[in-house]
């Protein structure tokens, strides 16, 4: 009898794989749905519509962006995790995604528990910028003219628990400043009051915000990596002003939990492959973007670190969204 168990779970074990198998042979066989938790026209949708194109003809299927803005990708990081783990829905990850679980309570799921990670893309920077007619020119300034107009200025944000969020939420609790935080429904959202001056500072991922800066309608006065820019080489760290202050972003892709390993092995070689493009390259870098190519493991990795640092910003800020 013992035997026959054995033959049995062997059996299983071996129809598992073949399952398995026959699945990563086969996929992908129609389109994959790409999630962005922003509105259109934002950093993380222009990224994710410049993979899609890439990916679109190699991988022979459609790769189509849904864009499914509200509660700082909340909503979209909630409907791909419910989806079907079978690789034709796929997340845009970027910090908000660990960052929502310390900041909403009562979320109906946790990021990091439900979903599988496949691959991260790109790291860069946020960018903090002011209208002209802020006059601030530097981030001392800036800092000098918040705490002598307490509670008077104000500072958009693309949504509660993004890295644009917590970047200025970051900036104010070591600069010790007393500011009102705007939130939109992406960072594209804020830019018409941002540069009517109706809102006074945004710390938005570079490639929302390098087109603005080039033509001199919005100013640079720092960015939020431990390093400067190379797109923006003149451009100061917020470190240089506010010592020990650092925040970086990363753009990744996740499934749902369950997703097969073998469809999982296929998405991480295509966007290792995407982003080990040259062409894919110079556009990263046009957008002061790095490559960071990771296994499905490193990814994860990055994830937990990500929340565990972030949490503590939530925690010691006091930061809650209902």
């Amino acid at each position: 009898m013992r035997a026959i168990r054995w033959i049995g779970l062997l059996i299983g074990i071996a129809c598992g794989f073949a399952q398995e198998s026959a699945k990563a042979e086969t996929y992908p066989s129609r389109p994959i749905k790409f999630v962005v938790g922003f509105a259109a026209g934002g950093p993380n949708d222009t990224w994710a519509r410049i993979m899609c194109d890439w990916l679109t003809p190699r991988l022979g299927q459609p790769c189509v962006v849904e864009n499914r803005a509200g509660s700082g990708g909340m909503i979209a990081a909630e409907s791909v995790i419910n989806s079907p783990p079978d690789g034709y829905t796929l997340m845009f990850v970027a910090p908000n995604n660990v960052i929502g679980n310390a900041l909403y309570k009562n979320l109906p799921f946790q990021f990091l528990r439900d979903s599988v990670p496949v691959a991260g893309m790109m790291r860069l920077s946020n960018l903090m910028v002011v209208p002209p007619s802020l006059g601030a020119k530097t981030v001392g300034e800036f800092i000098a003219l918040a705490k002598a107009k307490p509670g008077e200025l104000h500072y958009a944000s693309s949504g509660n628990g993004t890295s644009v969020h917590m970047s200025a939420e970051l900036f104010k609790l070591m600069a010790h400043l007393d500011m009102v935080h705007v939130p939109y429904r992406g960072s594209a959202a804020a830019y018409p009051d941002l540069l009517a001056g109706r809102v006074h500072v945004l710390f938005d991922n570079i490639p929302g915000v390098v087109g603005f800066v080039k033509a001199g309608t919005l100013r640079a006065l720092a960015v939020t990596t431990a390093t400067r820019s190379a797109v923006f080489p003149d451009v100061p760290t917020v470190g240089e002003t506010v010592p020990g202050y650092e925040a970086s972003v990363f753009y990744g892709v996740s499934a749902p939990k369950g997703t097969p390993a073998a469809v999982i092995e296929i998405l991480n070689k295509a966007f290792t492959a995407a982003i080990s493009d040259p062409e894919i390259q110079k556009r990263m870098a046009d957008l002061g973007g790095v490559p960071m190519p990771m296994t499905s493991t490193e990814f994860g990795k990055l994830l937990e670190a990500e929340s565990t640092k972030w949490a503590e910003v939530v925690k010691t800020a006091g930061i809650s969204v209902e």
